[in-house]
């Protein structure tokens, strides 16, 4: 089968670090090939290269036969390449049609005038929708509808674009179980119309299930492209990390003590959440489940002091907090871990060591005149990326919006680290990481609980908090619904409990 893309023996080099070494891949149309890797490897730079954000230092691409180089993501469009990446690109003030044609609109001529057609316009992204699956109002905006449907209008602009090529980059890491199979179903139509698309997961059983060729990068560069039918889920792990993991989560090496550290009580907001009530204990790891929209991340920011509620108490320490503000958690010890590190976790244009210190900013400058003691302050910082073994170059030049999305995630875990909180909150901490770095995140987690801190453990999947907690706490409809000790964790039944079907008893 002859290739519609043909990436031949490419490099790209940033900071002194090569991101990508000479690699060379090829995708034909109607294959589905899954690109996988640990963070760092190279995914993100490689898909860069071919949707025209960066340029390569050496190498070359064909695409559709014929020698590519696209200068910016606007020649890439043009040539027929559509990336969906993992932060959508919409605009949410927009509507989804303007979304769709936002390039070029259809217009019509009125003498030398020439409008917009907003008829054809509201036709065709009806047209468009409908081949995705929604039934949606195009002059709906983008801020109105869920995360799985900017997913398919994402699509739906690629099929109007007519893509030939479409690159998508974690694209379930948002949606819920029932998105996903209806997106995994477009993929299979988009593939047998002819298209060709590259999918990037961590999700491993999705990427055998989806792809018909696999490739694997590690350290940028490529390990093997070979079929689907060749792999299993270890191989894969053992070619991706460079060897084979026994078990996806550590051992448990301490037991949670019998002392308070964060007692939640009565804590209600109206709409959002009713009546929280958990007691959270030094060296345990308590999980934190519920389905998309259960109010668990509500939870958590109003616990850090984000969001305000109305009734209900929060007691740090057998203290109860009377000021309610992150500043006042920062103070009292504790740490908040944002499901949404690039947006609220870090500041992606300023440094890594800058990014670490932030947070303890105050322990370097205890001086009269607050000077920043900044050798002390650079070295901490350094010790805390060498302790997470952050993949990176100069953390004092390099800046973290040109990291990985697993190192993104550890400069946040260090910036935290550095602060000596008693108290974490981590609200999907490994989210968009591979397992190789999932395994770290689960060591740290482990390593804090034994030296008696507390966790307290948000996620969306039910098999990692099953792998890692002591007890599990269900959130259904803004309620805690059930409790789980972890003599007693059983999939089904914590299942059963988000759903609130008959027969779970509420917590």
């Amino acid at each position: 089968m002859s290739a519609i893309l043909d990436i031949q023996s490419i490099t790209k080099t940033f900071f002194g670090v090569p991101a990508v070494k000479e690699v060379s891949l090829r995708v034909a149309a109607g294959q589905i090939v899954g690109l996988i890797g640990q963070n760092g490897a190279g995914k993100s730079t490689l898909m860069n290269l071919i949707g025209g954000v960066v340029q390569a230092d050496s190498g070359a691409m064909l695409f559709q036969g014929r020698p590519y180089a696209p200068r910016n993501p606007a020649e890439a469009y043009r040539a027929g390449i559509a990336f969906i990446h993992q932060e959508l690109n919409l605009f949410t003030n927009l509507s989804i049609a303007e979304n769709i044609f936002i390039d070029a609109f259809p217009a019509r001529r009125l003498g030398p005038l020439r409008l917009v057609d907003r008829a054809d316009v509201s036709r065709q992204t009806k047209a468009l929708l409908a081949q995705v699956g929604l039934d949606l109002s195009p002059s709906l905006t983008i801020d109105r509808i869920s995360p799985g449907e900017r997913q398919l209008v994402e699509i739906a602009r690629a099929l109007h674009m007519d893509a030939s090529l479409i690159i998508l980059d974690e694209p379930t890491t948002s949606l819920t179980a029932r998105e996903t199979e209806k997106l995994f179903a477009i993929m299979r139509q988009l593939q047998a119309q002819g298209k060709a698309l590259i999918y990037i997961s961590h999700i491993l059983n999705d990427v055998l299930a989806l792809a018909d060729s696999i490739a694997i990068l590690r350290d940028g560069r490529l390990v093997t492209q070979e079929p689907a039918s060749a792999f299993d889920v270890s191989r894969m792990i053992a070619l991706m990390v460079g060897r084979s993991i026994d078990s996806l989560y550590p051992p448990r090496t301490a037991a949670p003590a019998a002392t308070p550290l964060l007692e939640v009580q009565g804590l209600s907001a109206k709409g959002i959440v009713e009546n929280i009530q958990f007691t959270l204990r030094q060296g345990e790891v308590l999980g934190l489940f519920g389905l998309m929209g259960s109010g668990r991340t509500e939870l958590a920011r109003m616990l850090f002091g984000m969001d305000s509620f109305e009734q209900g108490s929060i007691v740090i320490k057998g203290q109860r907090l009377t000021r309610h503000s992150p500043r006042e958690s920062i103070r009292r010890h504790i740490a908040f871990v944002t499901e949404n590190r690039r947006e609220e976790g870090l500041l992606m244009n300023i440094n890594i060591a800058d990014n670490i210190a932030l947070v303890a900013l105050p322990e370097f400058a205890r001086t009269t005149l607050q000077v920043l003691d900044q050798g002390r302050m650079m070295s901490a910082a350094r010790s805390a990326a060498g302790v997470l073994q952050l993949k990176s170059g100069d953390i004092t030049q390099q800046p973290a919006r040109s990291l990985s999305g697993g190192n993104q995630q550890k400069v946040v875990i260090a910036r935290w680290l550095l602060a000596e909180p008693s108290i974490f909150i981590m609200d999907e901490p490994t989210r968009g990481i591979d397992v190789g770095a999932k395994y770290e995140i689960y060591s740290i987690i482990d390593a804090l609980a034994a030296q008696g801190s507390a966790i307290l453990f948000i996620s969306s999947e039910l098999e990692e908090l099953t792998g890692m907690c002591d007890r599990i706490l269900v959130m259904s409809r803004g309620e805690i619904y059930g409790e789980f000790a972890r003599s007693n964790f059983h999939a089904e039944n914590i299942l059963r409990a988000a759903f609130r079907e008959e027969g779970v008893k509420p917590a």
